[in-house]
């Protein structure tokens, strides 16, 4: 359900991309410092997002390593670490682990059974650091595993059940900005959710698996419906983004969420369209 929240490398300055891959690398090093390979295997774009937010919030202070890695080898690389890439890389691995458990449960998924024995003696620490994040996580989780079975179909409930979960991790600490921050995090959770949705609308179809855009995925305007949505969501953002005094890191943030976010989704609507011409060009060869 992650990975949508990434940039737009396109329309992004170099020294603009460098400052983000140190983030994105630094946040790598930490899970993998902090939680070995099983955790480093939980990053995620969107948790990088969370950090370049709130450094650029809160501006803390900040130490820079250049280290290497698997997937850069042979040449060091920047690596930057804060106070927020910790916080971001145990909310990413209470998230994780309490998706696997959910996973198991509904699905009986190997893959999810592994992932939680892996996860739960990390995470088990974890919850009674953040006991109200991790009581929250679970029950919303909880209640979309409830909604699904009984193939609810209403959006807004859906996506606004894992909204309440980004709400609750972004909102980093009881200060002047936290109600900005949970607004942000509930509607940048609704995108997710709703976007992970549209993205799976096929294969879940023929799998026979749950999916909330069932009922709308035959509208001949499905795409154009799913992105109306989609827009509504990332505008609610935008808007409390706008609210925030920062300056630090602004253009990068800007560049995800006025453009980058939309990526997925305009390689989504790509691939279907290729899919769809396959049966056409078949029948003229043919």
């Amino acid at each position: 359900m992650f990975g949508y929240i990434a940039i737009n490398k396109a329309e992004m300055k170099f020294k603009d991309f460098n400052v983000y891959h140190a983030y994105y690398c630094g946040l790598c090093k930490v899970l993998k410092d902090n939680y070995g390979k099983p955790g480093q295997l939980t990053l995620s774009y969107d948790m990088t997002f969370l950090i370049l937010l709130l450094s650029g919030l809160y501006e803390p202070e900040e130490e820079t390593m250049y280290v290497n890695c698997i997937a850069h080898p042979f040449q060091k690389h920047a690596a930057r670490i804060n106070t927020f890439t910790s916080y971001a890389a145990d909310m990413n691995l209470i998230l994780s682990f309490y998706k696997c458990i959910d996973d198991w449960r509904d699905e009986r998924s190997k893959k999810a059974y592994l992932g939680a024995r892996f996860l739960h003696a990390k995470t088990e620490n974890l919850t009674k650091r953040y006991p109200e994040k991790a009581t929250l996580i679970t029950d919303r989780l909880h209640q979309l595993s409830v909604c699904e079975k009984r193939n609810e179909q209403n959006l807004d409930k859906m996506a606004g059940l894992f909204g309440e979960i980004m709400a609750e991790i972004f909102a980093y600490r009881q200060d002047e900005w936290e109600h900005s921050l949970r607004k942000f995090g509930f509607f940048l959770g609704k995108f997710i959710y709703l976007m992970d949705a549209f993205e799976d609308i096929n294969d879940d179809l023929a799998n026979g698996c749950y999916n909330p855009l069932r009922e709308v995925c035959e509208r001949p305007d499905f795409n154009d419906y799913c992105k109306q949505i989609l827009t509504m969501m990332i505008a609610e953002c935008s808007r409390e983004f706008e609210t925030l005094p920062i300056l630090t890191h602004a253009e990068i943030l800007r560049n995800i969420l006025y453009s980058g976010v939309w990526c997925r989704y305009e390689a989504i609507c790509e691939k279907r369209r290729k899919e769809l011409e396959e049966p056409k060009k078949s029948s003229k060869t043919s």
